[in-house]
């Protein structure tokens, strides 16, 4: 399903990519499991990061690996600010979409950085790749974006459906209707395999708690 190509195994030797498709999925079902879920992980959080304060938080792995890549390109950890917002402001996990929320969960617990796609949407395969700088795609607000150079991407056989620093692309993106849902995971360099696989495994359980019928087709980590 994901191509490596050789320009991100030279620029970012190390670094991981987790997949996870999963089928006959729902994003519009209300789910009671769900909702006990996220209160279970916002009091988990906040009592993990209880004495912390934000500079403490930013020293923490695997915050401190995406904090260093941001910082190349001078942005800052979105996911970073997302837990801060749980565990710092005491707000809630947003109500959004099934699907979404059950991404914004595995972000929130294992802080990797998650992109989610119908995957009916997108014309396979997938290329993991290093940006150039001038390709171009339209984000998730409908802006069009051209790729900042040396960033982490990917595309499909139509053009570009994610990057780290921009995120996922609108004509991909999970709707109400989807049905087969990929998330895609980028860890740059210094990210353990194994924290990869755990987060992997939430999502899954995450996706059953609203979907109890999904069908896990694919769960791999690829090694950069």
């Amino acid at each position: 399903m994901l191509l490596i190509s050789e320009a991100l195994k030279a620029a970012y030797p190390g670094a991981l990519i987790g997949a996870i498709l999963l089928k006959n999925v729902s994003n519009s079902e209300f789910s009671l499991r769900l909702e006990k879920n996220k209160e279970e992980l916002e009091n988990a959080l906040r009592a993990k990061y209880e004495d912390f304060n934000r500079a403490d938080i930013s020293l923490t792995e695997p915050i401190k690996t995406y904090i260093d890549y941001y910082k190349r390109f001078k942005k800052t950890y979105h996911v970073l600010l997302q837990l801060e917002s749980v565990v710092l402001k005491k707000k809630s996990i947003p109500n959004v979409a099934p699907l979404v929320e059950t991404m914004f969960m595995a972000e929130l617990k294992n802080l990797l950085l998650t992109a989610g796609h119908d995957i009916d949407a997108v014309r396979l395969p997938i290329r993991v790749d290093v940006s150039q700088g001038n390709e171009r795609y339209i984000l998730l607000n409908g802006q069009e974006k051209e790729l900042v150079p040396g960033d982490m991407m990917m595309a499909d056989g139509d053009g570009i459906i994610s990057s780290i620093i921009y995120g996922p692309d609108k004509r991909t993106r999970i709707t109400q209707s989807t049905k087969n849902v990929l998330y895609v995971v980028y860890a740059p360099p210094g990210i353990a395999e194994n924290l990869l696989n755990q987060h992997l495994e939430d999502i899954n359980q995450y996706v059953k708690a609203v979907s109890p019928d999904a069908i896990l087709e694919i769960q791999e980590v690829y090694k950069v």
